[in-house]
Order: structure tokens, then C-alpha cells, then sequence
């Protein structure tokens, strides 16, 4: 009875509170543990209770008393994110499998197909499938298509692609579209219409293996002293007509691709690499933004219009960083004239609190074989800088002028936003940082609700604090992940790290769906026409290029990855010097110097002492000998093992004599 008693007791305790059914998206850790999506706190689904729910997919969640929290309890799966997956075909006691790339999806599916086109199933091959059936334990897929052997370089390029809902190829009336734009490509009378930029000094200024265009840049000296600089995009809307199939792919891709190798394109190669990529010496229709600039090098008027340019020529970063510095180098004048235009822009936004996240990128090249041959450092050079300020004037200026056309909050334009941090992760942020030695405080600004966050002020005398410290690449990468991701949307709260009231995107209209959407609103003002969208449509749309975007450099960094990791393939037993990026309970976390590439050292496998994680240190440290191994350290390792199927690699701590 005593007994029954205690049960009794201990079930009222835990009775959970009254019931609550919420609806949202799910996202699902590799571990198995959900989370449903939510403005404020996300509720945590244990494993058991995700019920065959994946990331991404719509579901119904009861709300019910956990030990600790209220979590949640999957219902009902309302709508499948994706029913298509890629993976390994594997061999088991149950049959043919699949085995998923994507770690998060925790399931293996059951192959109903007892071959594929009269041959059978190649085990050990990539493959893509379509689940037919979920009610099962392992749900049931049909085989659409071979990739090629697990391994191979082409047949993990095509699965990143694949398997993030991205295509290589264009279907045949995405295609035929596309080759008919060049019998309307233009004629004398559209070149009327627009403002003609042909005689006027123009370049552009892309990396050496750049395939488009998009982007050019004019000089043009004025009689009053002022000289004009034209920002020159391509102007895709012309082609692209709304509804049209060119239109409905590009919107489905959302953005460009760029892999370690190759680029994805958004637009068909007839416009991507042809029609609306400003090649040299080739007539081009434009959107332009022009800007009147002083002797003193501030912007004194500003028009937008539709034009038609010759670009002069063609620079690769390497090309007019050496024309800026050589005074006799041809065309110095005019790139030292846009660089002191740029110099003056980027002054001005550091100082009303502009981040300035300048870091240098490490880029894998590959040779014919697709073997990585050396790692690059790509440096943030004047060049860069230069357009980068360009590219931002007329973005934040085209934002500017159609919110004072239709209104600050309109919901018709698409904008480029970025919110201030949440506090939680500024304070995280400063814990961390506070535990690698730098002192960080909250600036004086308080926002509406009240919130204090870091200026970009702070930021940016953190950053130069750290610059040239080995661990100086973490603290950026800590700093990035703090700050709120840029998105698209129609409800504009401004620009946080960039410091602007207004922002769009409108200088990339090949590769980004957005920029197209705001050449259209732009057009459209600029007739005076009355905007007849739909405001809920435009959003979703934008919502919708925020997801791809994501996703899409979710691809780049795995291509990139898989190249790193096949290069330490080569490297095991050697020695390499590295800097602790992260510590948890079961390992320590080090970025290789020379590549970028991260691996970790497993606590377990620590024989010099035995090792705990310290969280509020941000280390790890020896029980006997109390040695500290902190984030930041800068230590030596020796590669152990690398698996690919994993994408992860273990490496060997090297102590010091």
C-alpha cells in the first residue's frame, strides 16, 4: 500500500499540464532529437516521440509535461518537406536499403525494386529514390535514378546537387524558351528606349574563372568637375518574362549553385553565359544605377534606368589590383578614382556602425583529376572593397528610392534584411570570448524591446583586436554565428551589419531570384505603373529564396569539405599544426593552419591523462596533471582516420617534450 502510495504521488506530480496542440516546421539534429520551430523558444521533441518526422516537414505536436520542460510529441506529419532522398544502396538480412547522405535523416528505406532497367541493384552505387509508402518501420522508396559508385568525384558532386533539390541540366522547355530569346534578343527601337552607356569607359572586375557577368562598372568625367559612376547590372528581367518556364525553374532554384568545382546555374547558359553576361566588346542591356559624385567624392544625385553598355574590359581582382598600384598601368586613373570613391563609402559605413567582416577565404584547387593540389588564400584586396562598396551603394539606394516611391512599409518590394542579435547568443558570445581573454562590454544603444546588444562598433574593435592572433579566425567565425542570419522578406527592419535604414538586393539578378523581383518592382515605379502583386505571394516567394539560399551554400561547404577530407586521405600519420575551434564532452575540435579543414580529438583517446570539459572555461582540462587544452590554443596533431561516409575525421593530440 505504502508503495502504491508513492506512485500515486509521483504521478500527480507529473501530470502533464493542460493539453496544447501546436502546428509548425520540425528540424531534426543528427542525433534523432527534434524541435519544432517557434518565434521565441523552439519546444524540444525527444527521438521517441518524432514519430518518423523529418527536417523540414509540416507537423502537429502535443504539448505534454517533460521531466525538466514542456516538450512535444509529434501527432500528426501534415505535409513531407521532400519525399525524394539520396544515399547508398546497402545489402541487408531485410533486403536492399537505402542508406541516407544526410545524417539527419535517421531512417533507412526499404528499395521495393528487384532491379533498375532490367539490371540489378547496384550495391555500393548512389542513388536517388522516391518513398512511396511510410507506414512502415523502414519506409518503402522506388529507385528514379543511378548516380554512379559512392566515392567517385562526379557521382558525390551530383549527390550534393540531387540531394538539396538542385538540378545540373534544364528540362527541354526551359531550354527551348531560352534559345528562342535570341530572335526578340533587341532591336533599334528598344535601344532608343535606353539610356546608351556604349561610349563610356566601362569595365568589370570578376575572379579569374567567373563564367558570368552580372555586374560592370562606368566612369564617366563631367565638364562641372563631377564625374559619373555607373553601376551596370544585367538586365535579366527583359528576357526573364513572369510565369514564363525560364521564370518558374529560376524560382524554384532560387540561386545559383557554386560547388568546389563547377556552378549550378540559376538561368539556363543562353542567358547565364551569353545574352545577359557583360562580356568585353559585346552590346549589353542593362539596369542601371547611376551616381553624380564631387571632387570631394560624395554621392551628389543619383537615376535609375534601363541602358544598353560596351564593356572596355575585362579585369580579373589580380588584374586591377596591380592597375592600382602601378601609376603607369593602363586605366589607373579610372580605377583610382573608383577607389577613392569606394575608399570614402566604406569609411562612412564603419563609421555608423557598419560590421567590416573582411576575412580571407581558403580555397581547394583542383587539378584535371579533381584532386586537390594546394590550398589558396584568397585575399579581401582593395579590389574586392572597391566593388563590394559599389555593389552596396546601388543596392541601398535602389531600397531607398522605391520605399520613398511607395512607402516604408510597403509589401511589395523585397528587401534584404538583417536583426539584431538575439540576447542569448550575445551573451554566449561574450562568455566565450571573455573566456579566450578578451574583454567585451554591451554598447549604450538600446533597441524597442529594451534589448541591449553589441554595436558594430564593438564588433569591429573586437575583430582588430584579434586580427593576426592565431585564434583570430574563431573569434570572426564565433561572431558571425552570434549575429541573426540575413534573409528576404517584405517587412523591412533594415540592415543591421551593414548599418542601413533601407537594403535590397538588386546587383545579381543571373544568380538570385530577389534581384529580379526588384528589377521588376523597380521598372514598375520608375513607369509610374500601379504595383499589382500580391503582397502574400511576394513574401511567400521571398521566404522562399531565404530557404534555397540557405541551402545552397549548405552545398557549397559539403563540396568543399569532401575535397578537404579526401586531401587528408593522403596525410595519415603527418604531423600538422592546428588551432582549437571547439571542446564538448567527448572531444576537442581543431581547424588545420593550411586548409580550413576540421577534425577532432577524441577525449577517450587522450592517453596522458584523463581529460574533463570544462564548459565555463571553454576547455578541457587533466585530472593529475591539470593541463588546460582551451579554445583558441594553438597545438599540434596527427591525422588517424578520415571517413568520407561520415564526412568526419579523427585526429591524435601530439604533446610537446
Amino acid at each position: 500500500m505504502e508503495h502504491s502510495n508513492k506512485r500515486s504521488d509521483r504521478s500527480k506530480k507529473q501530470r502533464p499540464p493542460k493539453k496544447t496542440v501546436l502546428s509548425g516546421v520540425i528540424q531534426i539534429t543528427r542525433s534523432g532529437r527534434g524541435f519544432l520551430i517557434q518565434e521565441e523558444n523552439d519546444i524540444p521533441i525527444p527521438r521517441d516521440y518524432v514519430r518518423g518526422a523529418l527536417s523540414g516537414d509540416i507537423v502537429e505536436v502535443q504539448l505534454t509535461k517533460g521531466r525538466f520542460e514542456t516538450i512535444g510529441v509529434v501527432k500528426r506529419i501534415i505535409e513531407r518537406k521532400t519525399s525524394s532522398f539520396v544515399g547508398v544502396l546497402i545489402d541487408t538480412p531485410q533486403g536492399v536499403m537505402l542508406k541516407p547522405d544526410n545524417n539527419k535523416v535517421y531512417m533507412i528505406f526499404r528499395i521495393v525494386d528487384t532491379e533498375h532497367k532490367g539490371t540489378p541493384l547496384p550495391i555500393g552505387y548512389k542513388v536517388i529514390v522516391d518513398v512511396i509508402d511510410w507506414e512502415d518501420e523502414h519506409p518503402k522508396a522506388k529507385i528514379r535514378s543511378i548516380l554512379g559508385v559512392a566515392g567517385d568525384h562526379e557521382t558525390e558532386m551530383h549527390a550534393i546537387i540531387a540531394e538539396r533539390g538542385f538540378d545540373s541540366t534544364f528540362s527541354k522547355a526551359v531550354l527551348d524558351e531560352a534559345e528562342q530569346l535570341y530572335e526578340k534578343k533587341w532591336d533599334e527601337k528598344e535601344i532608343a528606349s535606353r539610356e546608351d552607356f556604349r561610349d563610356v569607359l566601362t569595365i568589370t572586375i570578376d575572379p579569374p574563372d567567373a563564367k558570368d557577368f552580372d555586374d560592370a562598372i562606368s566612369l564617366k568625367e563631367l565638364s562641372d568637375g563631377n564625374v559619373e559612376v555607373g553601376i551596370h547590372i544585367a538586365d535579366v528581367s527583359h528576357f526573364v518574362r513572369k510565369g514564363g518556364a525560364i521564370d518558374q525553374e529560376a524560382l524554384r532554384r532560387g540561386t545559383s549553385v557554386y560547388l568546389v568545382d563547377r556552378t549550378i546555374p540559376m538561368l539556363p547558359p543562353q542567358l547565364s553565359e551569353d545574352l545577359c553576361s557583360l562580356r568585353p566588346d559585346e552590346d549589353r542591356l542593362t539596369f542601371s544605377a547611376v551616381f553624380t559624385v564631387s571632387p570631394e567624392n560624395t554621392v551628389v544625385g543619383r537615376r535609375f534606368g534601363k541602358g544598353i553598355i560596351r564593356s572596355t574590359k575585362r579585369f580579373t581582382y589580380d588584374d586591377a589590383d596591380k592597375a592600382l598600384k602601378d601609376t603607369k598601368a593602363p586605366y589607373h586613373k579610372e580605377l583610382s578614382k573608383l577607389w577613392a570613391l569606394a575608399s570614402r563609402l566604406r569609411n562612412e559605413r564603419k563609421d555608423s556602425g557598419a560590421i567590416m567582416f573582411d576575412s580571407e577565404e581558403i580555397k581547394p584547387i583542383l587539378n584535371d583529376k579533381h584532386e586537390v593540389v594546394e590550398f589558396r588564400k584568397i585575399q579581401y584586396t582593395e579590389s574586392h572593397q572597391m566593388i563590394e562598396e559599389l555593389m552596396l551603394l546601388a543596392n541601398r539606394e535602389v531600397a531607398g528610392f522605391v520605399s520613398q516611391k511607395l512607402g516604408k512599409k510597403n509589401r511589395f518590394f523585397v528587401y534584404r534584411i538583417h536583426d539584431i542579435p538575439k540576447a542569448e547568443r550575445v551573451e554566449n558570445l561574450l562568455i566565450f570570448l571573455r573566456a579566450m581573454g578578451y574583454d567585451v562590454s554591451f554598447a549604450s544603444k538600446e533597441y524597442k524591446d529594451g534589448q541591449k546588444v553589441l554595436s558594430g562598433n564593438d564588433i569591429n574593435s573586437l575583430l582588430q583586436k584579434a586580427d593576426g592572433q592565431p585564434e583570430e579566425a574563431l573569434v570572426r567565425t564565433a561572431t558571425i554565428r552570434s549575429m541573426a542570419k540575413a534573409i528576404y522578406t517584405t517587412k523591412n527592419i533594415g540592415h543591421y551589419g551593414l548599418a542601413f535604414e533601407e537594403y535590397a538586393h538588386f546587383t545579381s539578378p543571373i544568380r538570385r531570384y530577389p534581384d529580379l523581383m526588384v528589377h521588376r518592382t523597380l521598372f514598375s515605379v520608375l513607369k509610374g505603373e500601379r504595383i499589382a502583386e500580391d503582397p502574400d505571394v511576394v513574401e511567400k516567394q521571398a521566404i522562399h529564396s531565404s530557404e534555397r539560399e540557405a541551402v545552397a551554400t549548405d552545398a557549397e561547404r559539403t563540396s568543399i569539405k569532401m575535397k578537404q577530407l579526401e586531401y587528408f586521405q593522403k596525410l595519415i600519420g603527418e604531423k600538422r599544426d592546428g588551432v582549437v575551434s571547439g571542446v564538448a564532452d567527448w572531444g576537442v575540435y581543431v581547424v588545420d593552419n593550411e586548409t580550413g579543414a576540421e577534425g577532432m580529438i577524441r577525449l577517450a583517446n587522450m592517453t596522458d591523462d584523463t581529460y574533463e570539459h570544462d564548459p565555463q572555461k571553454y576547455a578541457v582540462i587533466g585530472a593529475k596533471t591539470k593541463n588546460s587544452i582551451r579554445i583558441g590554443d594553438a597545438i599540434s596533431f596527427v591525422v588517424e582516420s578520415v571517413s568520407l561516409e561520415e564526412m568526419n575525421m579523427d585526429l591524435k593530440l601530439v604533446i610537446s617534450a
